[in-house]
């Protein structure tokens, strides 16, 4: 038995799904009878389920924890090829923020809660307890690998795994990067206004909420391109975090108004706006927990 055997019966017996990986940290190759397409474009890779097929198939899809597939024929001519194992983080109820460097990891230390941390080759893989969407480049040198994705297992790591907090969640919001010409259907029909009569229970005074305020919204309108959403969310988080210590109420439904309409502004759908700016305002209050 392999060395990559054993730790694959280990994982799964702990209820890890797992699969074999060849040379070059990719999935094996599709079986005979779904090589080149014949099975209709690899379905199980777009659709949930798992894969049907004998061998490890369909990368991900093909990713168990029963010991008798894994052990089986099919898939013992797999692993004595095999460079390493890899495992499906949604299949877990897992999420790993995979970091690729040192400037994503000075980025998530200094922006996600600190959780279970496994080291790579070049970076880090952070992991967190919650499924969500994968997603690639959320931001420079971050991968998201969770549901419809595998990730290759190199070790338990260090430290404790903590919940999937919304901020990872944002990371993965979708937006539309092509700038907006004028008014467009989302826009907010008229703009929200902060003042005392909002905010009877802020400690600030005006011009201090709303310098802020204006200095945000100038980054989110400045993301003509991309990234609008995820500069909404970082703006929100900021701008609540300064009214944690508020006997409230502060007008933060008015704040976010104004960002919403920031971010539309540059054309992210109203939608994904409204969601980066409530998660943003809920880690705020997470980080201060």
């Amino acid at each position: 038995m392999s060395e990559h055997l054993r730790t694959a019966l280990r994982l799964a017996a702990s209820g890890i799904p797992v699969l074999p990986l060849r040379a070059g940290k990719v999935p094996f190759g599709n079986c005979r009878r779904c090589a080149d397409n014949v099975c209709g474009g690899r379905p199980n890779m777009k659709t949930p389920g798992p894969c049907a097929c004998p061998g490890p198939c369909h990368a991900w899809a093909a990713a168990t924890t029963d010991p008798e597939v894994i052990n089986s024929a099919p898939w013992r001519r797999a692993w004595p090829a095999a460079s390493a194992v890899a495992y499906y983080p949604g299949g877990a109820g897992l999420t790993v923020v995979d970091l690729d460097n040192a400037d994503a990891i000075t980025w998530a230390r200094e922006n996600l809660p600190a959780t279970q941390t496994v080291p790579t080759t070049r970076g880090e893989h952070w992991l967190y307890l919650g499924a969500m969407s994968s997603a690639n480049a959320v931001r420079p040198g971050v991968d998201i690998k969770s549901t419809m994705a595998y990730a290759r297992w190199l070790g338990s790591g260090a430290g404790r795994m903590v919940d999937l907090p919304s901020a990872v969640r944002a990371l993965a919001v979708k937006e539309d990067t092509t700038p907006a010409r004028g008014e467009v259907a989302s826009s907010a029909p008229e703009r929200a206004t902060w003042d005392r009569t909002v905010a009877t229970g802020c400690r600030h005074n005006e011009r201090y909420v709303l310098t802020g305020l204006e200095r945000g919204l100038a980054l989110v309108q400045a993301r003509t391109e991309s990234g609008a959403s995820s500069q909404a969310f970082g703006v929100a988080r900021f701008l609540a975090a300064q009214h944690t210590g508020c006997p409230g109420p502060c007008g933060l439904a008015n704040l976010g108004e104004r960002i919403v309409a920031a971010a539309v502004s540059v054309g992210v759908p109203e939608a994904y706006a409204r969601r980066a700016v409530a998660n943003g305002f809920e880690t705020a209050v997470e980080r201060t927990a």
